[in-house]
């Protein structure tokens, strides 16, 4: 292909990020439906931007339900740390959009930003194009226009018909644990979501799997074999899992024990289990012991089980007090946040949370309801998807939690501290969305 000019570089997000907001506002008009799974419309547009897609670096492709970008952190972690120029691709952003596109160096720029959605916004015209359609082609143009040694590429939504599943031949593609989430796109069991999972798999491209119940291997399985995509899993060709202080991964007869992932919760041993399958299907990179744990204990992923340490909100913990974030939003992540809870019993736990309509927020909330001392239901700020507080208190009420509505989740943190008898853990979990506005109010720099 030929490679489009490079955009104007910015080493720094510009105070006012007003510019590059308008032009995403003016894109998310584009297509009456916020999803619309479909190849078609991406296809068409990036034909007209000269297939940026074709020259990127080697692309990892992960799908899955839970679990992508904490695994996805550990091997960008591994790479920097043999030296390696990595690309990150990830969504939804949490506070800022350029936190999706992550160059080799950074945040992509504002500047860079504006000049790359404005080429996609010419180039598509009017024709009807989702916003995460639009934005991923502008994404490989940002990934096209610079040198790296490797593309880590998210799914935004299932696989098969996702955006960014227009890369003929990825390098290594990835699936995590996949569990029942966004059944109105992707169906209402596990067969039919692994289904749209295993749509990443490529004839003669090795996939990594992680742990999967057994109908979601059973169809990652087949998909694979009426492809001939070999498969690199859990539980048959790799095993991971911590022993007596580390987390040790075997794999062809080979033992290797690596320091403990330095991302809290004992489901990140999961997460960095399929990183270092990953990382052994990847031996030209040169990832080697040293790397590989460097890379375990220095990922850094946001909202997912964070301890807030610093800034407005954490300023109003009392001595002996915890805030904690996580953005965790389906039943598998409810139990995963609940099994972090049965190991916090020394303190009592307060729940703020708040969803989205389109999640299913009892199936969220029950594994915590035994562990939750109280539960204040905010309603999401900005996002017209919200679940209304009085509905998520309704929600957790059925799932045997007695709960509050506030108006917010700073109000909901001082209620929590003025009605409590001994220091506890406030931690505000049920989504990313709810995790993005509570990092933008805490006001921390990434």
């Amino acid at each position: 292909m030929k490679t489009p000019p490079p955009p104007p570089k910015s080493d720094a997000i510009t105070s006012d990020p007003v510019t590059s907001d308008a032009v995403l506002a003016r894109l998310n008009r584009l297509h009456p439906k916020i999803i619309d799974l479909s190849l078609g419309r991406i296809e068409r547009l990036l034909a007209r931007l000269d297939h940026p897609e074709q020259g990127l670096a080697p692309v990892l492709h992960v799908a899955g339900t839970n679990g992508k970008g904490s695994s996805i952190a550990f091997l960008d972690a591994m790479m920097r740390a043999a030296g390696k120029r990595a690309q990150v691709y990830t969504s939804p952003h949490l506070v800022r959009f350029h936190e999706r596109i992550r160059l080799a160096g950074g945040l992509i720029g504002e500047a860079a930003l504006i000049a790359l959605l404005e080429d996609c916004e010419a180039a598509n015209g009017p024709e009807p194009i989702t916003f995460f359609e639009i934005t991923t082609a502008a994404a490989f143009l940002a990934f096209a226009r610079e040198r790296a040694d490797i593309l880590f590429l998210e799914t935004g939504l299932g696989g098969r018909l996702d955006a960014t599943n227009v890369i003929a031949r990825p390098r290594l593609t990835a699936i995590t644990p996949v569990s029942i989430d966004h059944v109105q796109y992707l169906g209402d069991t596990i067969e039919k979501i692994a289904y749209e999972k295993a749509g990443i798999l490529k004839p003669g491209v090795t996939a990594v799997v992680g742990p999967q119940p057994v109908p979601a291997r059973a169809v990652i399985e087949e998909r694979a074999r009426e492809i001939g995509a070999p498969l690199f899993r859990f539980g048959e060709e790799w095993h991971a899992g911590a022993t007596g202080g580390a987390l040790r991964f075997e794999s062809a007869g080979q033992v290797h024990d690596y320091p403990l992932p330095g991302l809290p919760g004992r489901f990140q041993i999961e997460n960095a289990g399929l990183a270092l399958a990953c990382a052994a299907q990847l031996a030209e990179f040169g990832l080697d012991h040293g790397a590989r744990g460097a890379g375990l204990t220095g990922a850094r992923w946001r909202a997912r089980l964070q301890h807030l340490r610093e800034g407005s909100l954490a300023a109003l913990m009392p001595e002996g007090w915890e805030l904690w974030l996580d953005g965790g939003h389906n039943a598998a992540a409810g139990a995963a946040l609940a099994d972090i809870a049965a190991a916090w019993s020394e303190r009592p736990l307060h729940l703020v949370y708040g969803m989205l309509n389109t999640k299913a927020a009892r199936d969220f909330v029950q594994p915590l309801a035994p562990l939750a001392h109280s539960l204040h239901a905010v309603t999401i700020p900005g996002v017209e998807a919200a679940l209304s507080a009085e509905d998520a208190a309704a929600e957790a009420g059925d799932a045997g939690i007695h709960a509050r509505v506030s108006p917010d989740v700073e109000t909901a943190i001082r209620e929590i501290l003025a009605r409590a008898r001994q220091p506890g853990r406030i931690l505000i979990c049920g989504s990313l969305y709810l995790a993005g506005t509570v990092l933008a109010r805490n006001a921390v720099p990434d």
